[in-house]
């Protein structure tokens, strides 16, 4: 799968602007502030119909206009394939392929597999669970549309069953009936999640591990480890266990929406322990290992995007990470650097055909 051409129109600081993409390797130059990293935002909104780095959908759109529209021109399974996701002050976005508009953008997700490795990723890291909880999700989600409506289902029943412990409280009453009747339903799509979580990490953390000893060369053990109130008990047991809390919080707080991801550095939690270099190198593992298992579990080659790629990372380092496009055949690559000779440079070391974009600060 290749993408061959972009057209943006009031998408973030670009007002029109068109490019037309070599089918390896593509290079996004120039000084910061001048959209690098938005004209990669735009390919990854053409595979989630979401920003990266904000989703909040108004703000995408171009200072003093009303509009956004991103289009991408795809060749996938030999086939050509047109996406535009669009929006407008006041209105619902909107996602077309080839004309028709999805219904469920869920509908969506997974057909234009696709990976972005980020300074913004160390987010992973230093916030929450439920940061590492969507990159999960995310992962597994491209190649299991069940599992995402499954992930949906059970987040409405649980606003539902948070929505009732709120009037309860304010209502000072209690309906155990229906009550029970939204922990079943939770328990039950709560195994299904968990059950795919479980699955997907046996698959995945061996895959990490690998990309992670290729990246640092055996210097560094680490670890990935899913955390889940689920390894000791079910969440029917739990939701029952911890109802005077939920009542008195006034919303659930055990469950599947509560699970994380332990990532370890010699036994210690990298957030604490790892320096700058170390965390970037394992969230590179991390990236590469989501691009090898989309790719296997859905026989598609993911668009790999690499956003401030020389960030906290050493020549050699990077040098490492694009030769790989070279000996594992990884498809097409979008780079974005503020250094247009360094990264042709580290480029043409692959023998793969590329096209450079110098970007500029309007006159």
């Amino acid at each position: 799968m290749i993408l061959t051409s972009l057209s943006l129109i009031n998408y973030k600081n670009f007002e029109s602007e068109t490019f037309a993409f070599d089918p390896k390797i593509n290079c996004f130059v120039g000084p910061n502030g001048v959209g690098k990293t938005n004209v990669l935002d735009a390919i990854y909104h053409l595979s989630f119909g979401k920003s990266y780095f904000n989703p909040i959908t108004s703000q995408n759109i171009k200072h003093d206009a009303n509009f956004f529209v991103v289009e991408g021109h795809y060749e996938k399974s030999e086939q050509p394939e047109k996406i535009i996701v669009s929006a407008k002050q006041g209105q619902k976005k909107l996602i077309k392929r080839n004309g028709k508009t999805y219904e469920k953008f869920s509908d969506h997700i997974g057909f234009l597999p696709l990976v972005i490795i980020s300074p913004a990723d160390r987010d992973l890291i230093i916030e929450g669970s439920e940061t590492r909880r969507k990159f999960m999700d995310g992962v597994i989600s491209q190649g299991d549309s069940n599992y995402l409506k499954t992930l949906i289902s059970y987040n409405k029943v649980l606003a539902q069953r948070n929505s009732l412990l709120k009037y309860f409280a304010a209502n000072n009453t209690n309906d155990p009936d229906t009550l029970a009747i939204y922990n079943e339903q939770l328990d039950a799509l709560g195994k299904v999640i968990y059950d795919k979580r479980e699955h997907f990490l046996s698959i995945f953390t061996p895959i990490f591990l690998e990309r992670h000893q290729a990246i640092s060369q055996s210097k560094e053990t680490v670890s990935l480890h899913y955390k889940s109130q689920f390894h000791e008990t079910d969440l029917l047991s739990l939701l029952e266990d911890n109802i005077q809390k939920d009542r008195m919080l006034q919303y659930t707080s055990v469950g599947i929406h509560k699970d994380d991801l332990s990532f370890e550095i010699e036994d210690h939690p990298i957030k604490k322990f790892g320096s700058q270099g170390q965390q970037k190198s394992y969230l590179i593992a991390l990236k590469l290992a989501q691009f090898d298992f989309i790719k296997a579990q859905s026989k598609v080659t993911p668009i790999l995007l690499l956003d401030d790629i020389f960030d906290k990372l050493d020549e050699h380092r990077v040098e490492q990470i694009i030769s790989l496009v070279d000996n594992e055949n990884f498809g097409q690559l979008f780079i974005s650097d503020t250094h247009g000779d360094r990264t042709e440079a580290v480029i043409k070391k692959v023998h793969q055909t590329y096209k450079m974009f110098p970007l500029e600060h309007d006159s």
